[in-house]
């Protein structure tokens, strides 16, 4: 999005112009500002922002709309199992992504039969804490906050990261080429972040799940495990606002760990597509 003047005359002409694509064509869009570019220039962008997004709020709310629906009508001994089947699904993938060996099959097995393969511990354990900690998630309809935070961590490392299970980190940390912000910042970061994610009438959950796992990640608060509750954390915005949840599966962690090197825009982006990837396809069966 740019700001552009144009000649009439001997006057300038100011213009908030925007382009993106859309398949194969570049779509452009502009406003007239006026003669001069107006103070509350930011305000003005923002609103053009949302125009521009009508069309993608309205697919998702009719993503939500969907999901509601079919979930209502289930039994709660069907939910019960669908969420079983959520939580399988999420905890491979996610443990996964951070380097897990326990395969699908081996999930099903840990969360569904209690029966325990023969891999290390480790991640046995890890398998087993990180399901019950996301169904004890999805009962939870209260804001956000350091605490909760803190327990869902504690929860799935008390065992098997004893020294940092819990706690934010007092250290610093390197992801890769990324250096992690100074850990004398988090608690003020991290306020932020809370702060944004239980604002009020804050735009789409959507969104505000893809910007809030972005922040946090970039925040990195723990000194190991950020991703696994970054995941949760996403996943409990979408939940509690009515949507359906989004699993980042392992074999698309390539992309994934691409956009959350770039910026917070790119990010965006990759999350909806993904987001709309899978939903969408939901969304358009339910019109045949």
């Amino acid at each position: 999005m740019r700001i552009l003047s144009r000649k009439g005359g001997k006057e300038d002409y100011y213009y908030l112009q925007h382009s993106f694509r859309k398949g194969t064509k570049v779509i452009t869009k502009e406003i007239y500002l006026g003669k001069k570019v107006p103070k509350n220039i930011n305000k003005i962008r923002e609103e053009f922002k949302r125009s521009l997004k009508k069309d993608l709020y309205e697919r998702l709310e009719k993503i939500k709309k969907d999901f509601q629906s079919q979930w209502k009508r289930m039994p709660e001994s069907a939910r019960n199992r669908e969420l079983e089947e959520i939580s399988i699904a999420f905890t491979y993938n996610t443990n996964a992504i951070e380097g897990s060996t326990i395969t699908l099959e081996e999930a099903r097995e840990i969360i569904q039969n209690r029966i325990s393969p023969n891999k290390p511990l480790r991640d046995v354990k890890e398998t087993d804490r990180h399901s019950k900690v996301f169904l004890n998630m999805l009962k939870n309809k209260g804001d956000i906050s350091n605490k909760l935070l803190l327990k869902w961590h504690g929860d799935i490392f008390n065992e098997t990261k004893e020294d940092i299970a819990g706690e934010y980190r007092n250290y610093p940390v390197r992801v890769g080429y990324y250096i992690a912000p100074d850990w004398k910042d988090i608690k003020n970061l991290m306020k932020s972040l809370i702060d944004l994610s239980n604002k009020k009438n804050n735009g789409n959950p959507v969104e505000l799940s893809a910007i809030i796992h972005y922040r946090f990640e970039k925040i990195h608060p723990f000194g190991d495990g950020n991703g696994r509750i970054g995941r949760l954390l996403m996943n409990y915005i979408l939940w509690n606002a009515g949507y359906p949840m989004l699993i980042i599966e392992y074999k698309n962690r390539k992309s994934y760990y691409k956009a959350l090197m770039g910026n917070e825009e790119d990010f965006l982006k990759y999350f909806l597509r993904r987001y709309l990837a899978v939903h969408g396809k939901k969304e358009k069966k339910t019109k045949n």
